[in-house]
């Protein structure tokens, strides 16, 4: 009976280890693994991505969080539906993103946001995404 128990124990573990994992990607896309996530370059090729894309399929998982001049921002991995990349996003309201700001991150490095919604600002010298909101964090 106790081994038994021990076997359910380690089957039900190895199962919620797996089921929070993001699923690896393979990039294919050459601007994406010869730029930095921070380039203009980068990001207008994720912007041309994202007009083409069904983002019912994407997935968002935080990388990072990141403090830079004062400046406050979050990394994702964003994929699904072929497209793998890093999202370099600017936080200017932190709604319910405080917890994620007061731990710089640590905690929620690896959890999935569902629903993550950003504005994106695009011109001939910058471009930037901006958070707006998510639904959930599933760590």
């Amino acid at each position: 009976m106790r081994i038994n128990m021990i076997i359910l124990f380690l089957f039900t573990s190895f199962l919620v280890v797996i089921s929070c994992d993001r699923l690896n990607c393979t990039n294919n896309n050459p601007i994406f693994e010869k730029n930095s996530p921070d380039s203009k370059l980068y990001k207008d090729e994720l912007v041309k991505r994202l007009i083409n894309i069904d983002k019912t399929e994407l997935t968002y998982w935080l990388q990072k969080y990141d403090q830079q001049d004062g400046k406050e921002s979050l990394y994702f991995h964003i994929q699904g539906d072929g497209l793998c990349a890093i999202l370099h996003l600017n936080v200017n309201d932190w709604s319910k993103l405080e917890v994620v700001r007061e731990r710089k991150g640590i905690g929620r490095r690896g959890a999935e946001f569902t629903n993550l919604k950003f504005k994106i600002i695009k011109d001939s010298i910058l471009t930037k995404f901006i958070y707006k909101t998510f639904d959930r964090i599933i760590d």
